[in-house]
């Protein structure tokens, strides 16, 4: 150590870049430490800036090959004037119980069993031993259930080994859409769309309902189809998204495959609509179309079996009657988020409107409409008739569809 560059951190550079691919190493830790020690004294390194530290803390970590965590704790001993070697000390060690012919036991059991709970796996390593007779399994058949799976996720021999691919199941990633909560910021065209089933009859399928909300507006347009499949559920969807008289930027789903697939969003990039799908352990996710799905899809239809065939019958319904009544004729509730004194959030519905009386409301609310739609022309829907006369037409016309549903 006498002969090693200790008197400038100009030195202490230049012999790194001179010696970077020289191995060398101080073996006695009572070395180490004297010679960790001797280098912060001499260089001064309480005085240094934070780079010369950096470089001193290379120049004896190159000697001492001790990891960079380490050496801090070190020279945090010696500041406090504790940096002794104390030959006396004694650690705690756990015993080097299993061999690897015993980890090689481990590992074909796993393989043969295709990778069994670790009480079924510890029972089987004892059965061998004790029913069997095989003496190589007396020492692993000892293993407690812990160290079992201790040994599983932390030892090299058993990781690299073709046992560690039948760890566990997998769960199933889908490259197909973006997993968070729509960000509308306030302007309209963020979708929340949920399918509704309309109950068994002996063993077939009723009709499905698709429900789509936008989120800021609560626009709502409603198609109904009679089987879930790419047949029938990507040209009405293609169709719904047509009727929205503003542009649509996000659509967002739980992760149902009827939606999260590539054709849907094959679709949807096509419309440069983006797909997003509701995250793990958010519930309240898709919350808002799921409530409507209850207030209004479950109070029209009811839960009764529809049958297939009357799809196109509901759905010529949804278009002429339903969808247009929702959105210009029935009012619904505008949240707003208030902290209480404890901080919580609590919503208040003190905002009634009409979805389309909401879309106007909107600051220059113009912008958001596509392409072919004009307030002007809306509003002739809107305020053709009042809300109660377009309520009882529409309860006359579902009365005729149920009838002929029953019939």
């Amino acid at each position: 150590m006498k002969h090693l560059p200790l008197g400038s951190i100009s030195q202490i550079d230049k012999f790194l870049k001179d010696n970077n691919e020289m191995e060398l190493e101080i073996i006695s830790v009572k070395e180490k430490y004297e010679f960790i020690r001797t280098v912060l004294v001499i260089i001064k390194y309480r005085s240094l800036s934070k780079k010369d530290r950096g470089l001193v803390s290379r120049y004896l970590r190159f000697f001492t090959r001790y990891s960079k965590g380490h050496l801090k704790k070190l020279i945090k001993k010696w500041k406090s004037g504790l940096l002794f070697y104390n030959p006396s000390r004694k650690r705690n060690k756990f015993s080097f119980f299993y061999k690897p012919s015993d980890i090689a036991l481990l590992i074909k059991t796993d393989i043969a069993h295709n990778h069994l709970s670790g009480p079924a796996t510890k029972t089987i390593l004892k059965r061998e031993f004790e029913v069997f007779g095989k003496i190589e399994y007396e020492n692993i058949s000892k293993i407690s259930i812990a160290h079992l799976y201790n040994l599983r996720n932390n030892n090299l021999q058993y990781g690299s080994s073709n046992a560690l691919f039948l760890k566990r199941t997998q769960a199933v990633q889908v490259p197909i859409g973006i997993r968070r909560k729509p960000r509308p910021n306030g302007a309209p065209g963020y979708l929340r769309v949920d399918t509704v089933h309309q109950g068994d009859f002996k063993g077939k399928k009723g009709v499905y309902h698709i429900n789509l909300v936008d989120e800021v507006t609560q626009f709502e347009m409603i198609a109904t189809i009679p089987q879930i499949c790419e047949s029938f559920l990507r040209p009405v969807v293609k169709e719904i998204l047509e009727l929205f008289p503003f542009a649509i930027f996000e659509f967002h789903a739980d992760n149902g495959s009827e939606y999260i697939n590539y054709s849907v969003a094959k679709m949807l990039n096509k419309l440069h609509i983006e797909l997003s799908k509701s995250r793990s352990r958010h519930s309240n996710d898709n919350a808002l179309v799921e409530s409507k799905n209850g207030s209004i899809i479950r109070k029209f239809y009811g839960r009764n079996y529809i049958n297939q065939k009357y799809a196109k019958l509901l759905n010529d319904f949804n278009r002429e009657y339903l969808n247009v009544y929702l959105n210009y004729h029935r009012p619904s509730g505008f949240a707003e988020d208030i902290i209480d004194s404890r901080g919580k959030i609590k919503k208040k519905y003190n905002e009634w409107t009409t979805p389309y009386e909401k879309l106007k409301s909107l600051e220059n609310a113009k912008q958001y409409l596509k392409p072919g739609f004009s307030f002007d022309e809306l509003d002739k829907i809107a305020y053709a008739k009042s809300d109660n006369e377009f309520a009882e037409e529409m309860m006359k016309e579902k009365d005729k569809v149920f009838k002929k549903i029953k019939d």
